[in-house]
């Protein structure tokens, strides 16, 4: 199969599965990553679309014959895969498509965290298949990270120090349902569940969360249940947005600014990094 170059995007590999993207892809990338990083070890997680476990299993394989070791994560949410690269100073690569539809999926990787490993800079090495085995053929060891992932965030933020809130929560049939089946008896809130079951169909709404359509389910939600507040993620779990207790949106750039100034009353003169298509609301603080 010859490769479609707009694979490669500005951060990530990304297409349609089987016309763009292919396991034997996912063997190649696998293989290019370890070529250009030249890594010992490496984190490989997936999410919860319908070809992501071949796809995993074509990584790992990969990496493994160029002789690289893979600490191997399973099914997770994005966040919890780039935990265990920061917290283990590795590597890694996370099979998703993020928020695209269903028949989408692809690839993340790490440099080290916080950097990114720009999918160009695979590009060349993966169009071309120029591989070699490695002397020896690396190990997989399988290890659930996601408990210790929940303490590393109530160590940031205490259930002390949140306040009993009612919360309707949509998870898009993605990965972060199971995270918060596990958060909700170690946090003081009452969380009403939309689309918790992962399921790679995506059978109640699209996956861009951005856009307003998708957002129906939760608003109506909010709504009828009176809760304090309702929030809705992608599917790999990475982009999340805010709904205020009217059932109104709150814009990214907004929750961007309020989070900035609890940040800055903290640690005063930090430096706020945010998206340059961000609205002035984020400078004015």
């Amino acid at each position: 199969m010859q490769l479609d170059p707009t694979i490669f995007r500005a951060y990530d590999i990304r297409g349609i599965v089987p016309s763009q993207l292919t396991a034997d892809t996912a063997e190649q990338v696998g293989r290019a990553f370890a070529t250009h990083l030249q890594p010992k070890t490496v984190v490989v997680g997936r999410d919860g679309r319908l070809t992501s476990p071949e796809f995993h299993a074509r990584v790992l394989v990969g990496l493994t014959r160029s002789g690289v070791d893979v600490l191997d994560i399973g099914q997770v949410s994005t966040d919890v895969f780039y935990y265990a690269c920061a917290s283990r100073d590795l590597p890694g690569i996370m099979v998703t498509a993020s928020h695209n539809p269903a028949e989408y999926n692809g690839f993340k990787t790490v440099r080290r965290m916080p950097e990114l490993l720009l999918a160009t800079e695979l590009k060349d090495a993966v169009m071309k298949q120029t591989y070699k085995d490695g002397p020896t053929v690396g190990t997989v060891k399988r290890r659930n990270v996601t408990g210790e992932f929940l303490d590393h965030l109530l160590n940031i933020v205490p259930a002390a120090d949140i306040k009993p809130l009612k919360v309707a929560i949509d998870t898009s049939n993605g990965m972060q349902g199971p995270i918060w089946e596990e958060l909700a008896g170690r946090l003081p809130i009452t969380i009403i569940p939309l689309c918790f079951e992962p399921d790679g169909n995506f059978p109640n709404h699209g996956n861009d969360i951005v856009q307003p359509e998708n957002q129906k389910l939760l608003r109506a939600a909010v709504k009828r249940e009176q809760a304090d507040l309702g929030l809705i993620f992608d599917p790999d779990g990475d982009r999340c947005l805010l709904v205020d207790d009217r059932g109104e949106t709150v814009p990214g750039d907004f929750v961007t600014a309020l989070l900035a100034v609890r940040m800055l009353e903290r640690s005063p003169g930090s430096t706020i990094i945010y998206d340059v298509r961000a609205s002035d609301a984020v400078p004015a603080i």
